[in-house]
Order: structure tokens, then C-alpha cells, then sequence
């Protein structure tokens, strides 16, 4: 990972009126930040006064007219605040401040205690005024969040909706030319963007820009056993094994039992062995190079005892932290997470389901970032051959369902080789 990555900081000021994806948002860049390894945190004002108070506050606690509550809600955005602060001072690169932060006399309160430790401020504001969007995720969300548990659906919404009219009488939008911001107008049907500034601040405009909350399903799978898989050797561009063929039927089975007959989107690596387990899928196969397996450089072609033996060092170096260890001439899965990142992006912005079919390291990599796995994690991930994982995307997370396509077969990865990468 770049130096600029490890240096830089930034802070993130959620803005927008309750029910408008503010928190969404904000788990996204989260994710995505500590998925690229930078050092990345969420501090939530909501979460400070529910361990203030506990669950369920009536909609009159956030009245601007309620002295009591506006005090409360004060005291818990200011805890909040002092904690983002501690956590730059301690060396965090990007903080995360999500709150409505609904006045400019809010928003100029966090401004300044961040320009007093001199770090940058991204806001990002969510605008909607489309009653179907607000209404619909109050059902997605609002209603099985800690603030509503146990409640009847009916009179929980009844009450959030009165709690929105209360922040709308003092909302005010971001306006002006001298702050730096995003403003995502309609769920992501319009960017408005002003004075971007560096490298993480451009890299979280490009996630905003492919946003949505459309459902869809990705599949993900690793190719067919390739002849190399049975020798233990890594990297290359062999072919399937008989084993590996009888799986690219399997798959196509599968999906079609999945998603119908109607053709689906198919992302393949460029190498022989993904576009070989894709060829029966009901869809034209798309080659992305993104998506080919981690380069081995001079150990392409080896088996890990080979590498052992010829080079104990660098086999020993690999082990104790296989995240940073780049291969002689090759790639570390830092550099694997950085070329990657395109595919994901695109996977982001599918609206239909997705078929990708590609190796396990890169697998890991795209794996990690749906999951919400830091970067640290995603050398060790276990994704066995012949296995179809689903990924349904929803709003604070990821639902995951998982097939082994050879009942009774050794699908655990346990194949020399098959499991390493």
C-alpha cells in the first residue's frame, strides 16, 4: 500500500436528516478504507446516547424546543467528537463523524476542534425528498434498529416520521464555496462535488459515485480444479482437470437453478481455467485482468516445497506476514488489493445479479471488502474449490450463503495446493 495511504488524515462529517442513508454511507467508506489497510473508524453520535440513556427516546426528545433533549443530544455529539479527536491524536488516518450534524453552527463546531489538531474535513451530505425512498428505508432500517426494538412496526414509524419533522425545522443544507464536499442528491441520482482535495478524499468521491441500495445477489467461486492444482504448483495458465470440468457444469447448474435461464453478467479472469469453468453459464463471459490470480513472479510454476528449498528466506519472509510479502518479480496482496479495486467497484455498481468466477487470492480480496474484513485478514480467508458462495449486499452489512457443488467429494481445499495462494 502507498505511503500517501499510511500519512494522510481525514475527517468524514456525515450530514442529511434522519432516514436518508447517512449511516449507510458511512459504514461503506468505513469499510472500504480499512479494506485498503488505512486506519479507519466510525463514531456514530446515536451510539453514544443509547449508552447514555438506553434504547427507545419518543419523538419529543429530539423537539428543537425540548431544552432537556437538545442538551442531551449535545453532550453525547460533543463525546463523540472528543473521541474522533483522541483517535487522530493517537494516529488514526481517517475518522468518521456520523450524526445529522443538521446546522451550520454544528458543522462549524466540528470544523473547529479539527482544524485545532489540523485535519482535513470531508462532508458528505445525503439529500432526499422522495417520500417512496424515506418510507422504504425506515422499513429497511429504522425499524429493527436498537432505537425501536421490540415496538409495533406501525406506531415506530408513526414516531421516527414525527422525529424527522422535528430536525427538518432546523435543518440547513451545506452551502458555500470555501468547504470541501459531496452532496448525493436521490440515493446517488446526482454528485454535486466541491473542492476534493488528495488521494483518500478523490478515492471516496469514486465509492459515493457507484452507491446504490438496489438488491442483487453476487456469486462468487473460484475456477474448476486445474492441472496444476493436482501437482501442487502455483500461478501459471493451465487447463481443467476432469475433476475441474464436471465442477464448470455443476456451477452452470447451479446459477441456472439460482437466477433463472435468462442470461446473467459473467467476470472472468483472462486465464484459461476461469473462462473454461464459465464457458457453460448463461452469459457472455467478461475477461477482466483485475481479476487474474496473484503474480508469483520467479516462483511462478513452483510448488510451495520447491519454493522451501530453494529460497528458505523468502519462503520464511512469506509466512510471517503474507499480506506485505511480494514475490520476486511478482505481487504482495496489498498489491492485489490495490488492482482489484476496479472490479469491486463495478461489482458496487451492478444493479443485476453477477457471476464472477476467479482464483483465491483474488477471491479473498473481493470476499474481504463485502464482508467487512480489514486487509489484515484477507491472506487467510478459506475459500474452498467447488464451492459458490452468495453475496446479498444489505444496508449495514452482507448476507452469505454457501454451496459445495460435489456432494460427498473433498471440497474442503485440501488438495495440494488448492487452498494456498
Amino acid at each position: 500500500m502507498s505511503d500517501v495511504l499510511h500519512h494522510a488524515q481525514l475527517a468524514v462529517v456525515l450530514v442529511g436528516l434522519p432516514a436518508r442513508g447517512k449511516s449507510y454511507i458511512a459504514h461503506k467508506i468505513c469499510r472500504y478504507l480499512r479494506w485498503q489497510g488505512v486506519a479507519a473508524r466510525l463514531f456514530n453520535a446515536g451510539d453514544y446516547r443509547r449508552q447514555l440513556l438506553g434504547g427507545h427516546q419518543a419523538h419529543d426528545f429530539f423537539d428543537p424546543d425540548n431544552p432537556e433533549g437538545t442538551e442531551i443530544r449535545r453532550r453525547c455529539a460533543m463525546l463523540a467528537l472528543d473521541d474522533l479527536v483522541a483517535w487522530f491524536r493517537d494516529g488514526g488516518e481517517v475518522g468518521l463523524y456520523d450524526a445529522t450534524n443538521s446546522t451550520m453552527e454544528r458543522r462549524h463546531l466540528v470544523w473547529e476542534a479539527l482544524q485545532r489538531i489540523g485535519v482535513p474535513v470531508l462532508y458528505v451530505e445525503s439529500i432526499c425528498d422522495d417520500p417512496a425512498v424515506i418510507d422504504a428505508n425506515i422499513v429497511a432500517t429504522k425499524l429493527h434498529a436498537p432505537d425501536y426494538a421490540g415496538m409495533d412496526p406501525i406506531e415506530a414509524a408513526r414516531d421516527f416520521r414525527k422525529r424527522i419533522a422535528h430536525y427538518e425545522r432546523a435543518y440547513q443544507t451545506i452551502d458555500g464555496d470555501a468547504v470541501s464536499y459531496v452532496k448525493i442528491i436521490d440515493v446517488g441520482r446526482q454528485l454535486v462535488v466541491n473542492r476534493i482535495h488528495g488521494y483518500l478524499a478523490g478515492r471516496i468521491v469514486s465509492l459515493l459515485m457507484n452507491l446504490h441500495v438496489e438488491p442483487r445477489r453476487i456469486l462468487l467461486t473460484r475456477h474448476g480444479e486445474s492441472l496444476y492444482n493436482l501437482h501442487g504448483r502455483i500461478g501459471g495458465d493451465s487447463s481443467l482437470s476432469p475433476r475441474g470440468e464436471r465442477y464448470a457444469v455443476a456451477l452452470a447448474a447451479k446459477v441456472g437453478e439460482l437466477v433463472g435461464s435468462d442470461p446473467v453478467r459473467v467476470m472472468t479472469s483472462t486465464l484459461a481455467r476461469t473462462r473454461r469453468t464459465a464457458r457453460h453459464l448463461p452469459g457472455v463471459a467478461e475477461a477482466w485482468r483485475s481479476l487474474d490470480e496473484i503474480e508469483a513472479g520467479v516462483c511462478n510454476g513452483m510448488t510451495y516445497e520447491e519454493i522451501a528449498a530453494r529460497w528458505p528466506d523468502e519462503f520464511a519472509a512469506r509466512r510471517a506476514d503474507k499480506l506485505r510479502y511480494r514475490y520476486r518479480r511478482g505481487e504482495s496482496y496489498q498489491d492485489l488489493i490495490a488492482r482489484v479495486e476496479p472490479a469491486v467497484i463495478e461489482l458496487e455498481r451492478q444493479r443485476a445479479d453477477i457471476v464472477v468466477v476467479s482464483h483465491q487470492a483474488v477471491l479473498r480480496c473481493v470476499y474481504a471488502y463485502f464482508m467487512g474484513r480489514d486487509a489484515e485478514e484477507v491472506p487467510h480467508l478459506a475459500l474452498p474449490l467447488h464451492t459458490l458462495i452468495q453475496l446479498s449486499p444489505q444496508p449495514y452489512g452482507c448476507d452469505e450463503v454457501r454451496w459445495e457443488l460435489e456432494p460427498g467429494a473433498p471440497n474442503d481445499g485440501r488438495v495440494p495446493g488448492s487452498n494456498r495462494a
